[in-house]
């Protein structure tokens, strides 16, 4: 078996040391552009406020099933898609089932602190009801 080469380590140049950039030269190539300054970036609007909602977890009546009930005068104002929709997020976002029921959206299981997230991005003010 015949002995590997060994790269010296002792500061001494070798083959690997060479740049072979080194001779090149920067003349005659093109000066970058400036880079213009950017605009400042305008503050984000305002969530618009939509009222409150009442968020409570509710088991009576249920077969011992807990559900996540949302109402109150924030979901009064809102057509039927819209509160469709909101369900339908809710319900992707926790991961279960739901359903609207007149003006109150239903989610399965206790959801409250994900249902408050989503509706605070939305622009509701959230109120945890009941015990």
């Amino acid at each position: 078996m015949a002995k590997k080469e060994r790269i010296a380590t002792d500061g001494n140049q070798n083959s690997l040391d060479s740049n072979p950039f080194g001779a090149l030269s920067s003349t005659g190539l093109p000066q970058g552009k400036p880079v213009p300054m950017s605009k400042p970036v305008p503050a984000p609007a305002p969530k618009k406020k939509r009222g409150r909602v009442d968020v409570r977890r509710e088991k009576g009546g249920r077969g011992g099933k807990v559900v996540t009930v949302m109402s109150g005068e924030g979901l009064l104002h809102t057509g039927p898609q819209e509160l469709e929709s909101l369900c339908k997020t809710l319900k992707a976002r926790c991961g279960s089932g739901g359903a609207v029921k007149g003006k109150t959206v239903e989610i399965q299981g206790d959801q409250r602190e994900a249902v408050k997230a989503e509706l605070e991005n939305r622009g509701y003010r959230v109120v945890f009801t009941g015990g």
